[in-house]
C-alpha cells in the first residue's frame, strides 16, 4: 500500500461507486453507530464479504467525515542540533497547520524523532507541499505521515 503522502483522493458521486463499496459504507456505519458490535456482523447483514470489506474500508468515506477530520499525525527523524524544533515548528505553522502534540524521543548518536499531531483544517498548503518543505530543512533525515483524518 503507498505512503498516504503518496496517495491522491479525488470526490465522486455516489451513483458511480461499486456495489461493493455502496455496501462498506454501510458495514462501517453500522459499526460507528453501535447497531452491530462486530465485522462479521456489518458484513453479514449487508451482504458483502469480509474481504471487500477490508479492500475498501480505508479507501471510501462518507463526504461529511472527510469534511470534519482533519488531524493529520507526522513521523520525523531529526539530527540533534540547536534550534532544530523550532526551526520545523516554525515551517509547521508557516502553512497555518496548528500543532495539536508534540513527542520528541531524547537524542541518540545525534538523532531524535519528533511526532507530530496537527490540526490541518487551515492549513493553506497541499500535504504533498507540507511534507516537501518539512524533507527540504537540512536537519530533517526523514518525513512520514503515519495517520491521516481524512486528507
Amino acid at each position: 500500500m503507498k505512503n498516504v503522502a503518496d496517495q491522491r483522493y479525488y470526490l465522486v458521486r455516489e451513483d458511480v461507486l461499486t456495489d461493493a463499496m455502496h455496501k462498506t459504507l454501510q458495514a462501517k456505519h453500522l459499526l460507528q453507530s453501535g447497531s452491530v458490535s462486530s465485522i462479521w456482523d456489518a458484513v453479514k447483514q449487508v451482504d458483502l464479504s469480509r474481504s471487500a470489506f477490508y479492500k475498501y474500508r480505508d479507501a471510501v468515506f462518507p463526504f461529511h467525515s472527510i469534511v470534519q477530520e482533519r488531524i493529520l499525525t507526522v513521523f520525523l527523524q531529526l539530527e540533534d542540533r540547536k534550534g532544530t524544533l523550532a526551526r520545523l515548528l516554525s515551517t509547521v505553522t508557516d502553512t497555518h497547520c496548528n500543532v495539536l502534540t508534540i513527542h520528541q524521543t531524547i537524542p541518540i548518536q545525534g538523532r531524535a524523532n519528533v511526532t507530530l499531531s496537527l490540526d490541518v483544517t487551515a492549513m493553506d498548503v497541499d500535504l504533498d507541499d507540507l511534507l516537501q518543505s518539512l524533507k527540504k530543512l537540512d536537519f530533517v533525515e526523514s518525513a512520514e505521515v503515519i495517520s491521516s483524518g481524512a486528507l
